[in-house]
């Protein structure tokens, strides 16, 4: 046998060995990293959807508290059968308890900022000094031709809704908050747009010399009052309402936005604050059933869901037995009508502030597996990105 024919034998031998072992660094890493860069890159599925639900100040001990409540066990919420979970952590980038300003921004943007800065960097002075804008990733699905939601039972200028659209140093401006969902930097702007606070967003964009008729008439496009006012042709509708039904809301949102052909990002926030325990774990158990029945309506092959929160908040569940309420002595506690900082029940305490603890962060579909231990909240903005396959770009 020649030189190079003992050596040709010597590597095929040595590679079968490395295959039959795990390779010299250790099973799968090894083989993995041996892979062409082109080949794991086409190996990853890509998601033509992604859903993001935010139960705002739905935190670890929240989501728990809802599950016992709604139906007198831990672990019955849908959202705790998905397999891939992590803990987000929240803060912002110059203290420990973040609001929901600085908890949505870098949920949606992958970068922290300040208390009261709306998908801004940290250069911004919340009131004083505008920060570099940072480009969300609703103005991503935007650039790419996606089409786009955003539901709420909360004000559509409300600092966890404003986030995915619209950029500003101060979360309470919102007659300036509002019309930049009609000047949007990226694509035409969002597609379904469904929150309530109709009144304050009137009063403040008045002092700023705008109606919604003149905004509406500007851009060619109807701001309703309520959704059942929204016709059903119409495939972008504008709803701004006092209240709104975050079910009938969401599910008309995806039935729009499924009709597209490129995909879609679609986010859906509901209220979980539990200054009122009651209607707070309420609120974290209806989102669980909605988000049961989005997912019976999408392919999670093709589609990322994920659940989490801003923030959390200062509740405990710290007595209780099985067969008894939850909330035993609620009733008593709401005839008082206390404005106390404390509540105070039977086997739950609610310190009514917002708290530094870390928040749940649960996933399904094509790109959950990246949703696991600790991280930051910035982390979730990769995930959806890496999900849909794009790339960050440098700027803004």
């Amino acid at each position: 046998m020649t030189p190079a024919s003992l050596r040709l034998v010597s590597a095929l031998a040595l590679a079968i060995g490395l295959c039959a072992s795990g390779g010299a660094s250790g099973g799968a890493s090894a083989q993995t990293a041996a892979r062409p860069p082109v080949e794991q890159a086409q190996s990853q599925p890509r998601a033509k959807n992604v859903i993001l639900f935010l139960a705002d100040a739905g935190g670890v001990a929240s989501v728990h508290a809802a599950s016992v409540m709604a139906y007198g066990e831990p672990l019955r919420l849908h959202v705790q059968q998905w397999p891939n979970l992590g803990l987000s952590e929240t803060s912002p980038v110059d203290a420990f308890v973040s609001d929901s300003a600085n908890g949505m921004s870098a949920i949606v943007t992958g970068v922290k900022t300040h208390n009261g800065v709306i998908s801004q960097g940290p250069d911004g002075e919340r009131g004083r000094r505008d920060g570099t804008p940072t480009k969300t990733v609703l103005e991503y699905a935007e650039e790419h031709g996606l089409l786009t939601g955003v539901v709420t039972d909360r004000p559509i200028t409300d600092a966890t809704p404003a986030a995915t659209y619209a950029h500003s140093n101060d979360r309470g401006k919102w007659g300036e908050i509002f019309p930049q969902a009609f000047s949007p930097r990226f694509g035409d702007g969002v597609d379904v747009l469904i929150g309530s606070g109709r009144t304050e967003i009137a009063e403040q964009m008045a002092a700023n010399g705008i109606s919604f008729d003149s905004l509406a008439r500007a851009h060619d496009r109807p701001i309703y009052a309520t959704l059942e006012a929204a016709p059903a042709g119409n495939r972008r509708p504008v709803v701004v309402a006092e209240e709104v039904d975050v079910r009938a809301a969401t599910l008309r949102a995806l039935d729009l936005l499924q009709a597209g052909d490129k995909g879609y990002l679609l986010v859906v926030e509901w209220d979980a604050h539990t200054d009122d325990p009651r209607e707070g774990l309420e609120h974290i158990a209806a989102l669980d059933r909605l988000i049961a029945e989005v997912q019976a309506r999408v392919d999670l092959d093709e589609t990322l869901m994920i659940f989490t929160a801003d923030h959390s908040f200062g509740l405990q569940v710290d007595g209780g037995r099985r067969g008894e309420p939850l909330l035993e002595g609620y009733e008593a506690w709401k005839a008082r009508d206390g404005d106390e900082r404390v509540v105070r029940l039977e086997n739950v305490t609610v310190n009514r502030t917002h708290t530094a603890e870390e928040v749940p962060a649960l996933a399904v579909g094509v790109g959950a597996e990246r949703v696991r231990g600790y991280f930051p909240n910035t982390h979730l903005f990769d995930v959806m990105m890496k999900a849909f396959g794009w790339t960050p770009s440098s700027g803004g």
